[in-house]
């Protein structure tokens, strides 16, 4: 991979993170999740979905790649990984382009994917799915092309599908400029899709009680400090069991039946 360190198989997960924190420097300020460990620990989830669900040297299509930082976690680990964006320009020269390819879609078909049918060993949405609507197009309508490039028995992983009763974007939606999703879901709304599209449930939870995009806030060392990113986590994953529903998002993973 262009820009990484040489290495002899996958890396450990919190590895991959602190690589990509000492990339995301001030100069990169749509990515304030990665200006702290514990901001950028919200991945962990979505990194261990991945080593469960994907074997390792799968081809993985990163659909709405967005900054790259999945996909330079799937290099690293081992996986085969196409970048996709219907804006059609890689953003991720600041993590040396991590891809094996990086393909452009068109702005005007935000729906229709350039790739042949069963291209793929498994598809990811990270913080994608939820805007397809925003762009003209429809959940049902990404989900079908989805499932029309994975390979009989490919997986397809969704995470930060915001959840419908987050407190979190309760919250943010009574703070004028503040972020919050126009389109929220609950499991229903996710068994829907996924039976619509042909595809078969496998797991779905809910994820992240506590914030973590605002935690560079915090003070010099402590936004890299271990024991402060492992105290988070222990309280978010505490409050997430305890308080579910009020979780920020939802993350699952479908899969497309075997022939």
């Amino acid at each position: 991979m262009p820009g990484s360190a040489p290495h002899a198989g996958p890396v450990p997960d919190d590895a991959i993170l602190r690589e990509i924190i000492a990339r995301a420097v001030p100069g990169v300020p749509e990515l304030p999740q990665f200006h702290s460990l514990a901001g950028a620990r919200q991945y962990r989830h979505l990194y261990r979905m991945v080593r469960r669900h994907v074997p390792a040297g799968a081809r993985v299509l990163d659909w709405g790649t967005g900054s790259g930082h999945f996909s330079y976690f799937l290099t690293r680990a081992g996986y085969r990984a196409t970048g996709f964006s219907i804006a059609g320009v890689s953003h991720a020269a600041w993590l040396g382009e991590p891809y094996e390819r990086f393909v452009g879609g068109n702005a005007t078909d935000p729906v229709t994917l350039p790739f042949e049918s069963g291209s793929f060993d498994a598809v990811a949405s990270v913080g994608v799915l939820e805007h397809v609507r925003e762009t003209g197009g429809s959940e049902a309508a990404s989900l079908d092309e989805i499932a029309r490039v994975l390979v009989p028995g490919g997986a397809f992983l969704c995470y930060h599908f915001p959840n419908r009763t987050s407190w979190v974007d309760f919250a943010a939606r009574r703070v004028p400029g503040r972020h919050h999703h126009v389109h929220r879901y609950g499991r229903a709304d996710i068994e829907g899709l996924v039976r619509a599209a042909g595809l078969e449930l496998v797991e779905a939870r809910r994820y992240g009680f506590l914030p973590r995009n605002s935690l560079h806030r915090v003070p010099g060392p402590l936004r890299e400090a271990r024991w402060a990113a492992d105290l988070w986590d222990a309280l978010d994953a505490g409050l997430g069991a305890l308080l579910s529903p009020l979780c920020q998002n939802w993350a699952f993973v479908a899969r497309k039946p075997a022939r």
